[in-house]
Parts: structure tokens; C-alpha cells; sequence
């Protein structure tokens, strides 16, 4: 037996029950893996069926299937000599397993049970399946002797949590050295979780091989030659752990007539250490939903998008998320990908297609619209035809008055009442329906044009109707139930405006679209109430009555902090103790409690939305909570008024005795 091993680990695009196309892209990898000289290669978590199957693993045709698959890779001669770890779910007993299954020349080795289920945020192991009691801790293997490691994952992208994933593997190997190997999932597999790769393979605390986060690949395949005498030596110079291995139970292994490595490998090159290279909140924004974007448009066999375009920040990046796909599309393609060639074929519906320039492809997938009514402001207006010109995507504009003289035509026909906006006269409830309106026609219309759109230019298919309300609008309600921010798919309804604004700024630049810079200069609006002298007199920021940025704190202390109203208060006391007086926090508090409880109910009619941030609103799977509330929340805002009383007296108090 040699000394020097070559592992291989992969990240692969598997989608929810679609058991052909993952038995494929298994059988690729494996191939890709072989012909790279690996002698091992791990897959990703429940890789045959889909880490997304949710509710399916329920069923006995999920576990029928996933064994089948299984037996066509045993027979296939593409995984002879060589180990194969793949993923899937498994009953034993009546009891269903979340399993590694190794087998290696068609013999089954090992099933190996997860024991730690993953039960937290968008993750639900324990409702579908049983950890396995056995214990078999990492750290005591390592102690037994065992070299290398495998983590098959299913982790999902969220903003800046590659740091934490490639910290948790190299202090692992770091302080008891080893071969570390993550495969994960990546890519849409069905739902609102984008997959983010990020496969590694780590020695002794450094990375050795690092897998993409964001491509249009479905097969990455990653290996590294490493020689097994460096974790031996490693080793030898922990004495607090080679005490510790000296008392260790043994493990019992399986033994095996193969060898990972080569009797003559003295020649055989060595894999060198490597800096993981990161992507910055703004670029991960940039790849992230637009891989996303990409998986969801070719598997649901639909011809491109359509985007309300206002004008605004938030739909602009909507529109930029849709232009950095074509960019991926195109480079993709340039690097000879065939499946993203075919896909995009199939999708223009011409066989002879090859995409190129970004630009003309966004043509081809996108139509933006401009809706516009009499509250519309002429800046506005500029800016989305700008936009839409610099980006190639087919444009149009249109007038939404008529529509909405006539439904609310029917309300006066049938009430005799005539509903006016507050600044002529009307009450709050009159000037609030009269803007839902406006929004809700918009809704309307843009679906009559998404499914009609490229029948009237003689071309096929359907398009999807893309929202573009962020994190922090959907976390306050700052949104009409039904309007434009329900549509097909949202791919920014989980970031924040603060890092869309971010991400707007880089698309300036990267993408080369000065559009975008006077969209950022401007205040955000609806423009649903009556224009001043022609000027915009309705801000988002004054309707809210706070600020994104204090919406961004507010988010973040109510979901990851899990603080209630009394808490929150708290928190911020110290928070902003520079910039507010108590009773200023406490009515800050009050007044975003006040309006998330009375919005809530919007979250269950909320477009599902592309999840990137941990304090997403999401009532689907996410953030589960009631959507009717006690919207005064009166003992809770009474022991915040208590509290301020208490220290507005002892401020009081404070002042006596220096005077």
C-alpha cells in the first residue's frame, strides 16, 4: 500500500423526485471522479431522491424509487473500482433513515444513519425521519485512527454564511488533523432554498480544493491527491490527543480487499493548499438568485420573465438579477457547457440558438413594463425606459387609469358613494383603498400579459411573473395584499433593502448600466397617492413611519435575537442610547409591533421568495407564528411604559441633585 490518496467530492444540481435526472448526474460524477484518478468519491445528502422532498419522504414510491435508483447505479460498469458514497433515505424496521450508502464492484459496504438531524430554520429532518442512537463521534474515530472524513450535506445558501462553513471544517482538521471532504447540493431544487455548493476538500486545518458557490454547472466534481504520512505527522505532535487515542475503545470497521492508494505513487503529484476565495454580500446577491432564477425558468418549461419595472430600487434589481443570469448564461455556454445551450434553446424555442451578448439574450427572456397611472411621475417613467434600454429587455409601457376608473366605477354604480384620496377630502380608509386598488389592477394586468405577451408577437410559451418586494417591506407589511409583489417567484424577497442597495451599486459597474445610479439617488415611492405640482409627494420612508435601515434592526431582533416587544425595547435602550431617548425606543417599538401584527396575515399569502437572509418573514416553513394578533399588545407595551416612566423619573431625579 502506498502512501499518497486521491479523494473526490462533488456539488450537484439534483432536483426533488426527478429520480432519472439524478440517477444521471450521479453516474456523471462518478464518471468525472474516475477519470481524475480518484479512488473514493462522496456524494451529497439524499442525493438520489433530492434533499427537498419534504412531505414525499412520507411516502413508500420516494422510498421504492430511491432503492431502484440505487440498484441501476450497483449494475451500472461506470462505478466499478471505485468507492461510492451516495445519499438516500432508508426504512429499516419500519423507520425511516436519513442514509450514506457505500458500496464499491456492486456489494453494498455500509449504511451509515445520520445521527445529528438538522431541525432548525428551514430545516425539518426530525418531522420525516429518525436519528440513528448509535453513537459515532467524529472526534472518537479520529482517536481510533480513522484519516479521512466525509460530510455529505444539504446546506442552503444564506448572505455570509460561507465563512462559517469553511471555519467549521478547517478548525475541525485543525485540532486533530485528517482529511476532510464536504460534498453539498446545489441549485433550485424545487422550492425557496437555493443550494450553494461550496464542496471542499481540507488537510490538517488547510483547504486543499474548493468547489464553486454559484454556477449554472449540474456536475462539479472536486479532487485532491494528498498523502496520508502529513496527517500521521500532524498527529504525532498532539500529545493531548495521542494520550486520549491510547485509551480509546476501538471502532469496528469493515474491511475491504482495496486500497485508495498505489503501491508506486512516489511520482504522483501532490495537491498544494489553496485561500478560499469569498464573494462579497453584493456578488453573492449578484450570483445567488440569478443561478436560482435559472433553475426555476428552465424546469418549469416557461419562456422568460415579466417584470413590473417602477422605477424603484427594488424592481431595478429584480431587472439586474434577470440581466446577471443572461451574463452567467452566455459564460457558460462560451465555456462549452451543453446542457445550459440546450436548456436555452429549448427555452427560446429555436434549435439553432447560441447566446452571445447578454443583452440580446435579456431581450429574448425578459419584458418589463411600466405601468402607469395619474399618480405616475415623469422621472419615474424615464428611469424604468432607461433601464430597460441599457439592459435590452423587451420594454413596455402602459396606462393603468381606465382600468382603475372602472372598478372603482362599479363600487360608485352600486353605492352611490364616490371614495377621494385624503388630499381631496377623502378619509384614511377612502385614500388607503384607492391606492390597493392601483396595486391590485397592476397584479391583474401584468398576469394578462405574462401569459399573453408572446402570443402577440407570434411567439410560444408563457412567462413568469416575477415580484420584487424586499425583506424588509414583507417583514412590516409595507405591502397591498395581492398587488404586484404576488407573483410566480419573488428572488429578492429575502434580502434586505440595505444590501440591495449594495448590490444595485455593483451592478452600476460590473454590468455597466448608469441607470441604475438615479434610481439610487432617489427616494423610494409608491406613487399611489395624487402628485404634488407634478413631484412625487408620497415617500416609503415617512408611510412606514421608520426607517429600512431601522427595519433591517427590528428584523434581525425579532427572528435571531427572538425578542418580543419588552425585550426589544430593552435591547435597543443600549442600542441607541446616543441617538434616542427611552420614550422615543419605546414608541419606535411600539409603532413596528403595532404594524407587523396587524400585516402579519400578508405573510400567508406571500410569493415565494428566494431565501437569503436569516430573519425572513417567510410563513411557509421559516417563521411560523399567528397571523392574528392582539394588535395593542397591551401588557407588553404596558411594562415598556412602566419602564419608561421608571426611567424618565430617575432622570428627573438626576437633574434635582445636580441643580
Amino acid at each position: 500500500m502506498g502512501r499518497k490518496v486521491t479523494v473526490a467530492t462533488c456539488a450537484l444540481n439534483q432536483w426533488a423526485l426527478d429520480f432519472e435526472g439524478n440517477l444521471q448526474r450521479i453516474l456523471k460524477s462518478i464518471e468525472i471522479a474516475k477519470h481524475k484518478g480518484a479512488r473514493y468519491r462522496l456524494g451529497p445528502e439524499l442525493e438520489i431522491c433530492g434533499y427537498g422532498c419534504w412531505d414525499h419522504y412520507y411516502e413508500s414510491d420516494t422510498l421504492l424509487h430511491s432503492l431502484q435508483v440505487l440498484a441501476a447505479l450497483l449494475e451500472s460498469p461506470i462505478t466499478q473500482d471505485i468507492i461510492c458514497d451516495v445519499g438516500m433515505p432508508v426504512m429499516h424496521r419500519n423507520v425511516r433513515y436519513n442514509c450514506r450508502v457505500i458500496f464499491l464492484n456492486r456489494k453494498i459496504l455500509l449504511i451509515r444513519p445520520k445521527m445529528a438531524l438538522a431541525n432548525e430554520g428551514n430545516y425539518r429532518e426530525l418531522r420525516w425521519f429518525t436519528p440513528w442512537s448509535r453513537s459515532r463521534p467524529h472526534v472518537d474515530m479520529g482517536l481510533d485512527g480513522v484519516e479521512i472524513f466525509t460530510n455529505a450535506s444539504g446546506s442552503h445558501h444564506v448572505l455570509r454564511k460561507a465563512h462559517a462553513r469553511v471555519d467549521l471544517v478547517t478548525m475541525a482538521t485543525t485540532k486533530n488533523g485528517g482529511i476532510y471532504l464536504l460534498a453539498n447540493q446545489k441549485g433550485c431544487d424545487g422550492d425557496r432554498l437555493y443550494y450553494d455548493g461550496c464542496a471542499l476538500i481540507a488537510m490538517n486545518g488547510s483547504i486543499f480544493a474548493q468547489g464553486s458557490q454559484f454556477s449554472l454547472d449540474d456536475v462539479e466534481v472536486l479532487t485532491a491527491t494528498l498523502d496520508l504520512e502529513d496527517i500521521r505527522s500532524y498527529r504525532a505532535e498532539i500529545s493531548s490527543r495521542n494520550l486520549a487515542a491510547s485509551r480509546v475503545s476501538p471502532y469496528p470497521r469493515v474491511k475491504v480487499d482495496f486500497s485508495l492508494s498505489c503501491r508506486e505513487d512516489l511520482l504522483e503529484p501532490l495537491s498544494e493548499p489553496i485561500e478560499w476565495k469569498y464573494h462579497s454580500p453584493a456578488e453573492e446577491i449578484s450570483l445567488g438568485p440569478a443561478c436560482w432564477l435559472w433553475d426555476f425558468l428552465r424546469r418549469s418549461q416557461q419562456a422568460g420573465f415579466f417584470l413590473p419595472l417602477s422605477g424603484g430600487v427594488d424592481s431595478a434589481a429584480t431587472a439586474c438579477l434577470v440581466y446577471s443570469m443572461c451574463h452567467q448564461v452566455c459564460k457558460a455556454v462560451q465555456h462549452g457547457n451543453q446542457e445550459v445551450l440546450a436548456d436555452v434553446r429549448t427555452i427560446v424555442n429555436q434549435t439553432s440558438y447560441t447566446p452571445r451578448d447578454p443583452r440580446e439574450l435579456c431581450g429574448r427572456l425578459l419584458t418589463t413594463s411600466y405601468m402607469a397611472s395619474e399618480n405616475s411621475s415623469r422621472e419615474t417613467c424615464d428611469r424604468a425606459r432607461e433601464l430597460a434600454q441599457q439592459m435590452g429587455s423587451h420594454h413596455i409601457r402602459l396606462n393603468i387609469d381606465p382600468a382603475v376608473k372602472a372598478v372603482v366605477g362599479i363600487f360608485s354604480l352600486v353605492t352611490g358613494r364616490n371614495p377621494a384620496f385624503a388630499v381631496r377630502g377623502g378619509s384614511s380608509r377612502e385614500n388607503l383603498a384607492l391606492q390597493n386598488v392601483q396595486a391590485r389592477v397592476r397584479m391583474v394586468i401584468a398576469y394578462l400579459f405574462a401569459q399573453l405577451s408572446l402570443w402577440s408577437r407570434g411567439a410560444p410559451g408563457g412567462l413568469l411573473v416575477l415580484g420584487s418586494a424586499n425583506v424588509d417591506e414583507s417583514l412590516l407589511g409595507y405591502l397591498t395584499k395581492y398587488d404586484c409583489s404576488s407573483a410566480d417567484i419573488n428572488p429578492i424577497g429575502g434580502i434586505s433593502k440595505t444590501d440591495l442597495r449594495a448590490f444595485v451599486q455593483l451592478c452600476v459597474e460590473r454590468f455597466q448600466l448608469p441607470a441604475l445610479q438615479s434610481i439610487l439617488e432617489a427616494p423610494a415611492t409608491a406613487e399611489l397617492e395624487p402628485l404634488a405640482h407634478g413631484r412625487v409627494s408620497q415617500t416609503d420612508e415617512e408611510d412606514m413611519g421608520m426607517t429600512y435601515a431601522e427595519l433591517s434592526v427590528y428584523g434581525r431582533l425579532r427572528k435571531i435575537a427572538k425578542t418580543g416587544p419588552y425585550s426589544m425595547f430593552c435591547k435597543l435602550l443600549n442600542m441607541w442610547k446616543d441617538t434616542c431617548t427611552p420614550r422615543q425606543v419605546a414608541d419606535k417599538v411600539k409603532r413596528f409591533f403595532s404594524k407587523y401584527s396587524v400585516n402579519r396575515h400578508k405573510m400567508t399569502t406571500l410569493t415565494p421568495a428566494y431565501h437569503a437572509e436569516s430573519y425572513s418573514p417567510d410563513d411557509n416553513r421559516f417563521d411560523l407564528r399567528p397571523f392574528l394578533y392582539n394588535t395593542r399588545w397591551p401588557w407588553q407595551f404596558r411594562c415598556i411604559e412602566n419602564q419608561v416612566l421608571q426611567l424618565e423619573r430617575r432622570q428627573r431625579q438626576d437633574l434635582d441633585g445636580v441643580d
